[in-house]
């Protein structure tokens, strides 16, 4: 019997190199687009084996409505410039999900001192 090693880090791996490329792309062909100005790719998260990948990020003093209506336009061509730059078969799907942790953060930290002041 043929022992077979899992795995189970590849989502994890095709998440991260995703995110480094889709920042990439980002920062080489999108520098000079006033609404992306500001936007960190913060995370991403691989699904389905890798086949669907959750891009997070951040905007950095900006509308981020325009910034995820910006974003949802350029998708599939980013998507096209991530497939000519990944070594892989398959290229998965990409979707930008804005990530508000840091607003939540601010939020908890208020909320926390006004207790303290009371």
């Amino acid at each position: 019997m043929r022992n077979v090693k899992s795995d189970s880090n590849r989502p994890a791996r095709i998440a991260a190199k995703v995110q480094q490329i889709v920042a990439e792309i980002l920062r080489d062909n999108y520098a000079d687009d006033a609404t992306l100005d500001g936007v960190s790719i913060v995370g991403a998260d691989a699904h389905g084996a890798g086949q669907f990948v959750k891009l997070y990020y951040y905007v950095r003093g900006g509308e981020n409505a325009a910034v995820t209506a910006r974003l949802g336009d350029i998708t599939r061509s980013v998507r096209y410039e991530l497939a000519a730059r990944m070594n892989q078969k398959y290229v998965p799907e990409i979707r930008f999900v804005y990530d508000d942790t840091l607003e939540r953060a601010q939020r908890i930290e208020d909320l926390l001192n006004n207790l303290t002041e009371k």
